[in-house]
């Protein structure tokens, strides 16, 4: 591949960096606050690409042609033209890709590959709830309460989450919500149990909205052998895929 195709593809990738960015897709790669990073990068890919484009297609300076220089110049000694390899063409699918399809959120079947992301946490002390009833709260902090916490900055408050369901162990249903460190790439799962009136009748990655109270029956996940709590459910509704699908 030549230096023009390489910018190409450098324009188009940087292109798609930006548009990324400047919408919520990038949402669905990195945690919101490396949005700022992602700009940068992609207007760099752009900033490459022109002058690498520029460079290549300047106007030539002339020069005087000497014996040495014959009339193989562009060719091998036999006279034959040197071809790029066309096949580094398919280096375009991956970034138009990029540019044409919103790949879907982590889902059911991450979390059923990973571990509860909770194995590794410690126990501390919880500044009491928000106000509002029910109180709105993410999957991770209500189950850091409810796990470490064993309930007490809980409380018999009504708490509201959101997160999308997927199939536990026994082959109940469960709530579930990826969380992130940097990027997709290391998303882990954090996973509730789920008691009382519990979302029936919906397929796997499904989002629900479900608002109940702590429960103190505890799990285990099959995959890291970590406790998995519970959530007593009193009401769920179906909901969107939210535009920040990971906490």
């Amino acid at each position: 591949m030549n230096r023009q195709a390489q910018a190409v593809i450098l324009l188009l990738l940087g292109g798609a960096v930006i548009r990324a960015s400047v919408t919520d897709l990038y949402l669905r790669y990195v945690k919101e606050g490396l949005r700022p990073f992602l700009i940068a990068a992609g207007l760099l890919l752009i900033a490459a690409a022109i002058m690498t484009l520029w460079y290549e297609l300047r106007p030539p300076a002339p020069r005087a042609l000497t014996p040495a220089d014959g009339s193989g110049v562009g060719h091998d000694g036999h006279g034959h033209a040197h071809h790029e390899p066309r096949i580094g063409w398919l280096l375009i699918l991956p970034v138009l890709g990029l540019l044409l399809v919103a790949p879907p959120a982590l889902g059911s079947y991450a979390a059923g590959q990973a571990g509860t992301a909770l194995s590794s946490q410690q126990q501390s002390d919880y500044p009491p709830l928000p106000e509002g009833d029910p109180v709105q709260v993410s999957v991770l902090d209500y189950a850091s309460r409810a796990l470490f916490d064993r309930g007490t900055s809980i409380g018999d408050r009504r708490v509201q989450l959101t997160g999308f369901i997927a199939t536990g162990a026994d082959g109940q249903p469960i709530l579930a919500r990826m969380v992130l460190s940097c990027c997709a790439a290391d998303g882990r799962p954090v996973k509730l149990g789920l008691t009382g009136d519990v979302p029936a009748g919906l397929p796997d990655d499904s989002w629900v909205e479900v608002i109940g109270r702590y429960s103190d029956r505890l799990g285990r996940d099959p995959v890291n052998d970590a406790e998995i709590p519970y959530l007593e459910v009193e009401s769920w509704r179906q909901v969107p895929v939210p535009k920040r699908p990971y906490d």
